[in-house]
């Protein structure tokens, strides 16, 4: 364990009670008033100049150190969730229908817990921006906050940020390089015919057939038009028509979801759904309109940036505590928005995979409160780095090769301060699956982004367990073996 990881988890019960605090208060997307007040009030007390109401109820925190130039960008998300909280702990939530299932409460608490060292011990040269986001649970609060000027009037070099992941051990950091999150889209599709009596069907355009042959024709997107080495999802998560057993209705409303983890395949997705729409309800003799939304974007972590992420992660925890290169997933997020202007790297931290524990989400989910301290580590010796502290470490090489991952450093007079980053080689790469988590639906609403079914939950030695969340599930963390 470093120093800078013990120091951290001697002080960490502030901001333990400060995550709980904003636990019991939870606020929806562009409602976070009361947090964004006291991230404010927090910041301002320890030095940072503070800017509030970015992208409305935003925050950024801005600490200046010596004469460098760098300038860089660490970020947290605020909302929480309309769900009603089942998690049973002494900190539930204190706002019928409303919780933070989603663990926004902790990563606000790690950033802050690492803002007050910066600011007390801080070892840099350069610009610390931290972006306290609003509205990240489909809100779109990253586009917001940039549409106010967020990268003009706090520019940054590049952004970071980190997401718990329940299902992974308590505190595992999990880095991926390239397609990280996948693109959300939705669709309304309104198929209208010509209703009539169930008994006389030869005397309408039945919309309800039409929207089952659609159902059906639309899976052939993925499996016949899309690379099969490409990854994609078309879900109807509606279909509404009818209300009668004698009736044939004279509309049907189909809701879809679509996802992809390429930006050429979000575009072939479109342009396939729209056409085969139109001639699947021409087949019928029916009469077809899209409603089609475009959602969040693919979230890319350009190279160079999560390369220095792994160093970082690798100095701080050891090789044995990081996965180099975790897989994709298909839910969604707004940081992606970021890292379409500014290059930067999305990571994720543990919350737990003990059984019995909830996914996010899920009314039983809570935050693992004790990744606020290797949270908060982890964004302190990314920060000293990344802005030069004085005596950065070797630089190093993390290779992943067949049957192992190895952490070696780099020759000796290698340039500390070039952030070339870890060499990844992927040849022949053998990947396991080292998680079981638990799963059960939850009747709760999901923020249309995917994550409801596919990530589970920890209790933590601090946090509440719910019995509800008790049937195992794979969800394919991966690490080298």
């Amino acid at each position: 364990m470093t120093y800078l990881l013990q120091a951290l988890q001697a002080r960490v019960g502030e901001f333990v009670s400060l995550r709980r605090d904003i636990h019991r208060h939870p606020e929806l997307a562009f409602e976070e008033h009361r947090t964004a007040a006291l991230v404010a009030d927090k910041l301002e007390g320890w030095g940072y100049a503070v800017h509030r109401g970015l992208g409305g109820t935003g925050v950024v925190g801005t600490l200046q150190r010596g004469q460098g130039t760098r300038r860089l960008g660490l970020r947290a998300d605020m909302d929480a969730l309309p769900i009603e909280e089942a998690s049973g702990a002494e900190w539930r939530s204190q706002r019928p229908g409303l919780m933070h299932a989603c663990g926004h409460d902790g990563h606000t608490a790690m950033l802050l817990a690492a803002a007050r060292h910066l600011a007390e011990q801080g070892r840099f040269d350069g610009t610390l921006n931290l972006i306290f986001q609003p509205a990240e649970e489909g809100g779109g609060g990253a586009l917001r906050m940039m549409a106010d000027g967020l990268f003009e009037q706090h520019p940054c070099d590049a952004v970071f940020a980190m997401h718990n992941m329940p299902g992974i051990p308590q505190g595992r950091l999990v880095l991926r390089e390239g397609a990280t999150m996948a693109s959300s889209d939705y669709a309304t599709i309104t198929l209208t015919g010509i209703g009539g009596h169930g008994a006389l069907p030869q005397h309408t355009a039945d919309p309800i057939v039409a929207a089952a042959s659609l159902v059906m024709a639309l899976q052939t997107v993925v499996s016949r038009n899309v690379d099969p080495l490409q990854a994609a999802v078309v879900t109807v998560g509606a279909l509404n028509a009818g209300r009668a057993n004698n009736v044939i209705p004279a509309t049907a409303t189909l809701e879809l979801s679509v996802r992809a983890l390429d930006r050429e395949v979000r575009t072939l997705l479109e342009r396939r759904i729209k056409a085969l729409v139109q001639s699947q309800a021409e087949s019928f003799g029916v009469h077809a309109s899209i409603d089609w939304r475009a959602g969040y974007a693919v979230l890319v972590n350009t190279p160079e940036e999560t390369a220095f992420a792994r160093e970082v992660a690798v100095e701080l925890l050891g090789a044995e505590q990081v996965t180099l290169q975790g897989p994709p997933l298909t839910g969604s997020e707004d940081f992606a928005f970021m890292l379409e202007r500014v290059p930067g790297s999305y990571l994720f931290i543990g919350n737990g995979d003990a059984p019995g524990n909830c996914m996010v989400h899920h009314p039983g989910y809570d935050f693992n409160d004790d990744n606020i301290a290797i949270g908060s580590a982890y964004w302190v010796k990314l920060t000293e780095r990344f802005l030069g502290a004085g005596g950065r470490p070797p630089a190093s090489k993390i290779t992943i090769t067949a049957g192992e991952c190895r952490h070696r450093p780099a020759p000796e007079g290698a340039n500390s301060h070039e952030r070339s980053g870890p060499v990844l080689q992927h040849t022949n790469a053998v990947w396991r699956d080292v998680t079981r988590v638990t799963h059960r639906r939850s009747k709760a609403r999901a923020d249309g982004m995917g994550r409801i079914s596919q990530v589970p939950r920890t209790g933590g030695a601090a946090s509440a367990r719910s019995d509800s969340c008790a049937q195992p599930l794979s969800i394919g963390v991966i690490s080298c073996v």
